[in-house]
């Protein structure tokens, strides 16, 4: 099964970006994922193809009109495909999150710009905010991509190794381990004993301790949730 993706956007030159090299490149013309923009301006009536308005009760900036964005979510095939909205006021997405909608038939996902979209269509068309951080993009693009990316890698043979993407940061609610490689010494600093001796059982008691050593210092707040 192709995981399909379809991305609303005023910026649809913006796709696939980064998603169009390595691994998900390779996907992409392999079949396993495929990706369509929907241009939001286009369902726009007006000469100008205005797509925003101000923000009834006043304020700065515009909003995405709600009429426009409505005709051109309706637009997609009815199917169903998780359907995201890219927000800083969303749910922090999660590796969890990711990995549910890797075992979906795909999404489709709403880039926002300028303050918001208007509440109506968020509401009528059940949209899911998504957050992918604490900070404020120009725009929702960049936030699919990383979206994407995060799910693209863990198709069925994107990766290669099936086991890629089990070991990883989050997985398992831990930071992940500090990695090595040859040479034997660099800088003059020597790679851990341990990860040369042999001992699997030793080196993943190693492994763990240093995973819980990073999430301590660096992600208190994972350890805090379990």
């Amino acid at each position: 099964m192709t995981f399909r993706a379809t991305i609303l956007t005023l910026y649809p030159e913006m796709f696939p970006g980064h998603l169009g090299f390595s691994l998900s490149g390779k996907a992409m013309e392999r079949g396993d994922w495929a990706l369509d923009t929907v241009q939001i301006r286009d369902f726009a009536e007006d000469k100008h193809r205005t797509v925003d308005d101000t923000p009834a009760g006043g304020g700065a900036g515009m909003v995405l009109k709600p009429d426009i964005l409505a005709k051109a979510i309706d637009s997609v095939a009815t199917d169903t495909r998780p359907r995201l909205l890219m927000s800083p006021r969303g749910k922090p997405l999660s590796q969890s999150r990711v990995r549910e909608l890797a075992d979906g038939e795909g999404v489709v996902i709403v880039c926002g710009r300028f303050e918001g979209v208007d509440q109506r269509v968020i509401d009528g068309r059940h949209l899911e905010e998504v957050s992918i951080g604490d900070y404020i993009l120009s725009g929702g693009e960049p936030a699919a991509l990383t979206v994407l990316d995060s799910i693209i890698r863990l198709l069925p043979g994107v990766m290669g190794n099936a086991h890629s993407g089990t070991n990883e940061s989050f997985e398992h609610g831990l930071l992940e381990h500090p990695h090595y490689t040859r040479p034997q010494i660099f800088e003059g600093q020597e790679i851990p004993a341990v990860l040369t001796s042999g001992n699997h059982a030793a080196i993943e008691k190693w492994r763990l301790e240093q995973a819980l050593k990073l999430t301590q210092q660096r992600r208190p707040d994972l350890l805090a949730d379990d």
